[in-house]
């Protein structure tokens, strides 16, 4: 159905946009017929498995119409002479399609051609034809006493010998037929071919000797910016109602008693915070809180106690809850670690949906650690939303442990060690090594407004080198695959703005970005 839609109501090039992404069919359709694709989720579970199944497909390769290939395959068609023009690959020209003539009578009628081929035929024809009145001439008392012989005419030749016939008759037969067959069948490509056509833009042809995989695309987050809301009479709501501003923290810290007509967000992300818990790398690095109480600070909303297993000790945790719409900056995290170490808390929790850039470069202040904990877009519903304790509705995945090594030239690499992980049970924070990444990304100069990939690494503890053999059918390049299997990136230069940016992804589809400066 998706593909139907895509063909009716687009060209190749196209855009088509997709703002619910699911298991990315609209954009798998879209990139195997040569539309370029945008596709939105809220979910980065759904974002993850379009990754995953848009990277590891297999498409056809069909012929660009702005191809040599493509030219002559035209010309084979239209039965034309090859185009001289010079060629771009562009996907804007379309594919070559197969199609199928609009015959009108006078298609037929004032085509030259089928008079060329006509005379090119007979004389093939005519000698066989001579050759078998011949034969039968000579044969002929033996064939009927009763009829004086009479030259065959073209349209009276039989298909197969009758059995009254001499059996040299056969192969004259055979070859007449065939001709004649032949015949037909070029006068009646001519004719289709200077029809009229009708494209057939589903059937474009295929060129089995080449194997095409996924063009260049990207996967963003949110972008760095605020998002303005506005309520049910389209009036402007003021930023502190949505999680900035003392007056709103102070309420929900206070307990703050849900308007009428809906639930307060808030409120029931702490009640599902106090169920569910925080979820890092490992099970058993789960934060499980003993209490959960409001907090009456500017930023902090709540007050959170969890054990430390391996000394046993209480620990404090102050709870800072992001917007409902839009991100965390790392003014945000910076007052409210600074409230935090005030009130004398252990570590910040901070709990958002999405993070800046910059906010990343933020892990401690003083002696508060600072985890910032993504929520699961599954708490958008969260007034639908049964509070089980089931999923991982809030997961710490860490900083990606980035070390930049010198190369030749003045260039510089980046190696990946891992990605830091805060333990609650230690209070340390250890390093998960690169197994637990499936993926990362590099922007070699970012611009602080838009990630750009332009370094591509996949690691993991199980090398998907197998499974895109299988996928692709083919043997891959081993050197070249391992300059994307691995933890160290290729050299490049310095970037111009002075900044790079380094995207991690996990098996589970959650990511983290961190932007590094650079001298």
């Amino acid at each position: 159905m998706i593909q139907r839609c895509i063909l009716l109501s687009t060209d190749p090039g196209d855009l088509v946009l997709d703002p619910t992404c699911g298991s990315g069919t609209t954009a798998y359709v879209a990139e195997e017929w040569g539309r370029r694709w945008i596709t939105i989720d809220t979910s980065r579970v759904a974002l993850a498995l379009a990754r995953a199944r848009i990277m590891g497909a297999r498409y056809p390769y069909y012929l660009l119409a702005d191809s040599k290939e493509g030219q002559r395959k035209e010309a084979e068609v239209t039965r034309t002479a090859p185009s001289t023009a010079p060629t771009y690959g562009s996907l804007r020209h379309g594919f070559v399609y197969e199609r199928v003539p609009h015959i009108m009578l006078k298609d037929i009628a004032n085509n030259a051609e089928i008079d060329v081929i006509w005379d090119g035929y007979q004389e093939k024809l005519e000698p066989l034809r001579a050759q078998l009145n011949d034969l039968l001439q000579a044969h002929w008392p033996a064939i009927n006493k009763k009829k004086p012989f009479k030259p065959l005419a073209e349209w009276e030749i039989p298909r197969e010998r009758p059995d009254n016939w001499p059996a040299a008759a056969a192969p004259l037969l055979a070859q007449w037929w065939e001709l004649r067959i032949g015949r037909q069948q070029e006068i009646d490509a001519s004719i289709a071919a200077k029809a009229d056509q009708e494209y057939l833009y589903d059937k474009p042809y295929e060129d089995r000797s080449t194997v095409r995989v996924a063009g260049p695309f990207t996967v963003e987050s949110l972008s760095p910016h605020r998002v303005l809301v506005v309520d049910e009479n389209d009036d402007l709501v003021q930023q502190g109602t949505y999680g900035h501003g003392e007056n709103f923290i102070a309420e929900r810290g206070r307990g703050y008693t849900p308007q009428a007509g809906g639930d307060d967000f808030a409120a029931i992300i702490l009640e599902n915070l106090k169920t569910a818990g925080v979820q890092q790398a490992h099970k058993e690095d789960r934060i499980r809180f003993t209490a959960l109480t409001g907090w009456p600070g500017s930023y902090i909303c709540a007050e959170g106690r969890y054990v430390e297993q391996e000394h046993g000790k209480e620990r404090r945790a102050g709870i800072f809850i992001g917007p409902e719409f839009g991100t965390v900056s790392r003014i945000d995290l910076v007052s409210a670690a600074r409230e935090a170490g005030d009130a004398g808390f252990d570590v910040l929790i901070a709990c958002a949906f999405n993070y800046d850039a910059h906010s990343a470069e933020f892990e401690k202040l003083g002696r508060v650690p600072i985890l910032k904990a993504r929520m699961n877009a599954d708490l958008h519903m969260a007034g639908d939303l049964a509070n089980t304790g089931a999923g991982n509705l809030f997961v710490i995945f860490g900083e990606p442990d980035i070390e930049i090594l010198p190369a030749a030239d003045g260039q510089i690499q980046v190696q990946i060690r891992g990605v830091d992980v805060f333990h609650p049970q230690s209070g340390e924070v250890r390093s998960s090594g690169p197994d637990g990444i499936a993926c990362w990304f590099i922007d070699t100069n970012y611009n602080e407004e838009s990630f750009f990939v332009r370094h591509a690494y996949f690691l993991g503890a199980n090398d998907p080198y197998s499974s895109l053999k299988t996928t692709l059918k083919a043997e891959i390049d081993a050197e070249a695959w391992e300059s994307l299997h691995s933890a160290v990136s290729r050299a490049f230069d310095r970037p111009e703005t002075g900044r790079i940016a380094v995207k991690v992804i996990n098996h589970l589809g959650d990511e983290v970005m961190k932007v590094f400066s650079l001298p």
